[in-house]
């Protein structure tokens, strides 16, 4: 029997922009992109994306949002009310006046070379940050955490990862069940001074009253779950809240890819993200290992608290952790934690700030899981080994105490 029309769908590459401007190049109109007959000639600009003087009368070339680029027109600056984007314009041109004065090496033979050249640059940039800005979006309606999140790049044209898909918790492979049910919970009407789920399962209580870290590296935590009596408030009620604070997705100036930094202060032993990705099998990480070793990178985390069964590969599927990098003096630490589910084969996996970290800083962690000062810890602690590295990786940390390479 045939399936009812409007249950099968099928996904678009497309961007909303491509698609209002492919309906307004044919004069369709479409209610799902909001292409209608009354806005159908609707103007609206998207960026500037060129610049003249004639007759002392200042002139803008406007890409059209939802207008493909052969309808660009010259206009006159006192016809525009974008004050925004005509100083994100002028900036654009002031960098690029810029780096070609620090890179010496740009040869323009005349006025009509550097016209076509800081407009191509221009351009280029001015789609770069649309792309970044729709990545951001995108983000943002996928997290479930209270944190928000940015994407910058001022350093080069690189667009957002074409195969990187947004999860906020672990994905498991073909053949791999992870069981959340919570069994039993605890009936305190304090958990700080009650016989909580940590004292049940034999550990310590992980938390102050502040939320904060009181437990040393290497140490287990067991949070409240699902079943307990306690509320949403509950102090042990940390780790399965969610990132708290707005970070930053950048793109780092040397050579080291995206990194992540904190857009708020972050005090010392606070939770900060989670690192997840996809569940799969170390006989399977193995052999993924030896492909990313061959491009010279890795996502791989061994799930190995009590044994070495699992790993967490980030590389496809993750979230914001997934561009976290490597330092060899890191401000995060990372904790095996365990909420609803108490199977040890697959312990979630936090990542606590070791220090006072301040707006703007870049947040790293050690793939070796060697802290610094008070909380360093072995490669033989309980805690998570390194990430799977086959190939020695030069480390561009540039911290004191870098040890040259990453693993």
């Amino acid at each position: 029997m045939a399936e009812p029309r409007g249950r099968w769908c099928v996904p678009c590459l497309a961007s909303l922009e491509i698609l209002q401007e492919l309906c307004r190049e044919e004069k369709l109109t479409c209610a799902v992109l909001g292409i209608d007959k009354i806005n159908l000639q609707e103007y609206e600009v998207e960026y500037l994306c060129g610049y003249k003087k004639e007759k002392g009368q200042e002139y803008y070339l406007v890409k059209w949002k939802g207008w493909p680029e052969s309808t660009n027109t010259w206009e006159p600056r006192r016809n525009l009310r974008c004050i925004g984007l005509v100083k994100q314009f002028r900036d654009d041109h002031s960098k690029f006046l810029a780096k070609v004065k620090a890179a010496k090496r740009l040869k323009l033979n005349n006025c009509a070379d550097y016209k076509s050249t800081v407009a191509e640059y221009i351009v280029m940039k001015s789609k770069q940050r649309l792309a970044l800005k729709r990545w951001e979006e995108e983000l943002n309606r996928k997290k479930n955490h209270q944190g928000k999140i940015l994407v910058e790049n001022e350093v080069d044209f690189e667009p957002p990862p074409m195969d990187f898909h947004y999860i906020n918790q672990y994905k498991p492979s073909l053949g791999i069940n992870l069981n959340s049910d919570a069994l039993v919970g605890c009936e305190c009407l304090n958990c700080l001074e009650g016989k909580c789920c940590p004292e049940e399962a034999g550990a310590q209580f992980a938390y102050n009253a502040q939320r904060q870290l009181r437990i040393a590296p290497g140490k287990p935590i067991f949070e409240c779950n699902s079943c307990c009596s306690c509320g949403p408030q509950c102090p042990n009620r940390v780790v399965q809240k969610g990132t708290q604070y707005d970070l930053c997705i950048f793109r780092t100036s040397n050579g080291r890819g995206w990194g992540i930094k904190t857009l708020q202060k972050i005090k010392k032993n606070c939770f900060v993200m989670e690192y997840v990705g996809e569940v799969i099998t170390s006989e399977e990480a193995e052999r993924r290992g030896k492909f990313y070793d061959s491009k010279g990178i890795t996502y791989l985390f061994d799930l190995d608290y009590v044994e070495d069964e699992y790993t967490v590969d980030a590389a496809r599927f993750g979230n914001i952790s997934h561009f976290v990098n490597h330092s060899c003096d890191p401000n995060l630490q990372v904790y095996n934690v365990f909420i609803d589910s108490l199977d040890t084969r697959f312990p979630r996996i936090a990542l606590f700030s070791t220090r006072s970290i301040k707006p703007g800083e870049e947040l790293t962690f050690d793939y070796q899981m060697k802290g610094s000062g008070d909380v360093s810890i072995t490669e033989t602690s309980e805690v998570n080994s390194s990430p799977k590295r086959q190939r020695r990786i030069e480390c561009k940390c540039g911290s004191i105490s870098c040890r040259g390479y990453m693993n």
